[in-house]
């Protein structure tokens, strides 16, 4: 609450909750507004001029579906990322605007049939643009301290955010943020009300009904497609917005005001996302938004320093003996052989191979260098980071031909390397706020299990050393490390914190070899050092495995923040489905099932894929790709047995669930990479297949109505809140629940065909 006691931030606040509340009021009324009401007509629509229907654009056709489709998944995918990248709370709870996608999708192919407005996009794109981007300190102030008042009462750790008591103070701010972020929520939403009502029009009204979705999971593929291009190839949001701005124009492009007003909206949208801080090079790597600032002293660049999504990341320091020499004053107080960096090599003296996991700009590679090492191995997952190391590392470590660069998933490496290392490095490897944009698990949560870190053990060389360096800001994470390699190797690690000086401090954990643990320490001053720096505090915590991989949260359960933000969502989903005339009864709940059940399913796969190739955007982009052929797969396979019994795809997706659930995931690490995604393919993702032949065989009963699909779209609403119970469960009951899911379904599905059978005209 200290932040709102500032005037600025205070008058932020009350406009940002104010206008946002008053806004989606405004725009969730378009379609009430249009609803059957008791004794009278519908109400004149407001922003008539804007109001339009799919005839509008020329009626059905197959172009424009596709062109609906790629523009859906491509803005989708840019929300979800841009959002949380700038709102920095959401990068931790991140299937939050994945879920207000749902909600905007599922209602408006609900609503397909009512009539549509462009404003119901235009306006909340605006807005949020604003929220995100508006120079306005205060406004600034507010956005940055969200995680503060959101993230201060849950169990994860979030970095950079105390971890407070609950008190009046406490839940005041936990209130404080909830009132903003539900305007926030139900505008993402409404970006996709016209979006779902334009495709769930096509598809209700295409003449080859499964050609149509087939169109439309194309569609969906080319617009995943496109934007992982985009950020593979460093494209900045206003790039992004760009060409969801060109789609969107070519979708309306039959309406000049809506082709115009919608390329206004764009633009303004773009003009925003370019804004950039002052002295600070922004980039867009394929993973998060990285801010680089050169530091200079005496006009001459000394350091550079990264951010990441608005968090303290990493740097670029100079530790040549040429620049120690220089400026005795930076290191008067420490050594520089007891510099954080070159610490490790107290305890392996020059060392013939060194892994360096979290690579990162190269300052741990330089200090291999430094010290002796014949062959370095630099793992970084982040192509970007490791170029700018490569550009501008003061001691260009990465030119070595003593160094191997290896772009790869820190976890993907130790699962699939050979080799054996007399040394081996984990260097403050932490995300901070980086995961994955299509699940909860953040690209550093495999690499901290016990799962991992056996693998680690497995390429260590007999007489080697495993280090880990972290950046502690909680007792209980350092008790987490403490523990997993205590259980690895059998016995504690030596556990000393840094000191920073002119570099970044860090916890140390040290295990391996005690006979080089011994040795390094009977230096007399150096046992001496690390003596007075060894044990500091920690408290226990659940050891994290590859089935309860969230290392940030200190035991199973659903974080306070989690059930909180749960709670208001599912109230606001309440209130959206009744302001646009939307009967609870009226959901198609076979479609609501099997919408939940995928969505679980997907996060399943997902995760375990993850594990499997690395958590890597290029990873996420191929597996959705192929969950989405194999639903192509299932409509052909419809299409040619139009006939084939439903209760034999139900047989083969239980059957199927079953071999996901028991198979060992350890089994399916096989050394050919191709052999691996097939045999991983056909254990993980034949659920998918079998679940899409059941969806399109009664979605073409059903005869392709906007509600089936809207309904569909609205458990996987359900299915994304509901995939926040592995925080306590674990990641493998998720397929218990999706298993009882598509069970629910199957019921729900002989309700409601009997009933339509006895009263087809609900049809």
């Amino acid at each position: 609450m200290v932040l709102l006691a500032n005037s600025g931030p205070l008058v932020a606040f009350i406009l940002t909750v104010w206008l946002g509340t008053v806004a989606s009021l405004v725009l969730f009324d378009l379609y009430r507004d249009q609803a059957p009401q008791a004794g009278r007509s519908a109400a004149s629509p407001r922003f008539p001029r804007w109001d339009f229907t799919p005839q509008t654009l020329g009626g059905f056709s197959y172009r424009l579906l596709a062109l609906a489709s790629v523009l859906g998944l491509f803005l989708e995918l840019l929300l979800i990322r841009w959002i949380s990248s700038e709102i920095r709370i959401f990068a931790y709870f991140k299937n939050f605007v994945l879920i207000a996608c749902f909600l905007g999708f599922g209602l408006g192919c609900h609503l397909c049939r009512r009539r549509i407005n462009l404003m119901a996009l235009a306006i909340p794109l605006v807005f949020l643009a604003l929220v995100v981007k508006l120079p306005w300190p205060g406004l600034r102030l507010l956005i940055a301290d969200l995680p503060v008042l959101l993230g201060a009462l849950t169990e994860v750790n979030v970095w950079g955010v105390p971890s407070v008591a609950l008190n009046w103070s406490s839940a005041g701010g936990l209130v404080c943020a909830v009132l903003l972020i539900v305007p926030v929520f139900a505008l993402l939403a409404l970006v996709f009300v016209p979006i779902g009502q334009i495709i769930g029009w096509q598809l209700e009204n295409a003449g080859h009904g499964i050609l149509g979705y087939s169109v439309n999971i194309v569609g969906s593929l080319a617009g995943i497609l496109l934007y992982t291009l985009l950020c593979f190839l460093y494209q900045p949001p206003m790039v992004w917005f760009a060409v969801a701005g060109a789609l969107l124009v070519a979708v309306l492009w039959r309406s000049p005001i809506l082709r115009w007003t919608s390329a206004g909206a764009l633009i303004l949208s773009t003009g925003l996302a370019s804004l950039s801080p002052g002295q600070t090079t922004e980039y867009w790597s394929p993973y998060q938004k990285l801010e680089l600032t050169p530091r200079q002293e005496g006009g001459k660049i000394t350091s550079y320093h990264l951010t990441t999504n608005g968090s303290w990341y990493q740097q670029i320091i100079d530790l040549s003996p040429e620049f120690v020499a220089s400026r005795p004053d930076l290191f008067r107080d420490l050594p520089i052989q007891w510099n954080a960096y070159n610490l490790p090599y107290r305890f392996h003296n020059q060392p013939s191979s060194v892994l360096v996991l979290g690579a990162g700009m190269g300052n741990d590679v330089a200090a291999a260098l430094r010290n002796g090492a014949q062959r370095v191995v630099a793992v970084e997952i982040d192509p970007l980071i490791l170029e700018m190391g490569r550009r501008l590392h003061f001691e260009k470590p990465y030119d070595s031909p003593r160094v191997e660069r290896v772009l790869d998933d820190a976890r993907s490496y130790l699962q699939n390397s050979g080799d054996r290392f007399d040394l081996i490095v984990f260097s403050l490897l932490d995300s901070h706020t980086t995961s994955s944009h299509y699940s909860n698990i953040r690209i550093d949560n495999y690499v901290y299990t016990v799962e991992a870190l056996e693998a680690a053990r497995s390429l260590l060389a007999p007489d080697g050393v495993f280090i880990v360096k972290f950046q502690v800001n909680t007792p209980w994470i350092a008790g987490r490390l403490r523990g997993l390699l205590t259980r690895v190797f059998g016995r504690p690690p030596a556990h000393l914190q840094a000191e920073a000086g002119h570099t970044t401090s860090g916890r140390f954990f040290i295990a391996g070899s005690e006979r080089q643990i011994r040795g390094a320490l009977s230096d007399r001053a150096f046992g001496d050092w690390v003596r007075r720096r060894s044990d500091p505090a920690t408290e226990e915590a659940t050891l994290t495995t590859d089935d309860w991989p969230y290392f940030y949260q200190h035991e199973p359960g659903l974080p306070l923040s989690v059930l909180v933000i749960s709670g208001v969502l599912l109230l606001l989903c309440w209130l959206a489905l009744r302001k646009t005339g939307t009967a609870v009864r009226s959901l198609r709940w076979h479609f609501f099932f099997l919408g939940a059940g995928f969505l679980l399913l997907e996060a399943q796969i997902i995760s375990k894929m993850a594990l499997l190739f690395g958590t890597t955007w290029l990873v996420n982009s191929i597996v959705i790709a192929g969950l989405l052929l194999l639903i192509v797969g299932s409509n052909l396979t419809v299409h040619k047995a139009p006939r084939l019994p439903l209760w034999l795809a139900y047989a083969g997706l239980f059957l199927s669930l079953g071999v996901s659930y028991f198979l060992p995931l350890q089994k399916l690490f096989l050394q050919s990479v191709w052999l691996k995604g097939v045999a991983a393919t056909a254990a993980l993702s034949l659920p998918v297949f079998f679940a899409g032949i059941i969806f399109i065989r009664s979605f073409a009963q059903a005869g392709f109505r906007g509600e089936a699909l809207g309904s569909n779209l609205l458990g996987a609403l359900a299915g994304g809140l509901l995939e926040s119970l592995s925080f306590w469960t674990g990641l493998r009951s998720l397929l218990i629940l999706a298993a009882a899911l598509y069970l629910a379904s199957y019921f729900a599905r002989r309700l409601e065909f009997a009933a339509l059978r006895t009263a087809p005209d609900r049809l």
